[in-house]
């Protein structure tokens, strides 16, 4: 796939990580080629980072408009978080 990062959704970042990791499985890659797939999936992973906290700041902010309460967030390195 390797489509630009800059246009890339969530889901299409997380399906090109999921081809990486089955290429990676089945010794499809070898390993001239492999350096090149973990830096792009570390891109990729850092896309789809940016993408979760960015959705997490404006589903805050709609609570917050509405007056309603924020759900609590876990506790840091706690069994919920997710990074």
């Amino acid at each position: 796939m390797n489509k630009d990062l800059n246009n890339m959704t969530y889901r299409e970042a997380t399906q090109e990580l999921e081809e990486i990791l089955r290429a990676i499985e089945n010794d499809a890659v070898d390993v001239d080629e492999l350096t090149q797939k973990v830096q792009r999936s570390s891109q990729l992973i850092k896309l789809c980072k940016e993408k979760l906290r960015k959705a997490e700041k404006a589903i805050d902010q709609v609570f917050s408009e509405e007056n309603c309460e924020v759900p609590a967030k876990p506790q840091e390195g706690s069994a919920g978080t997710l990074f």
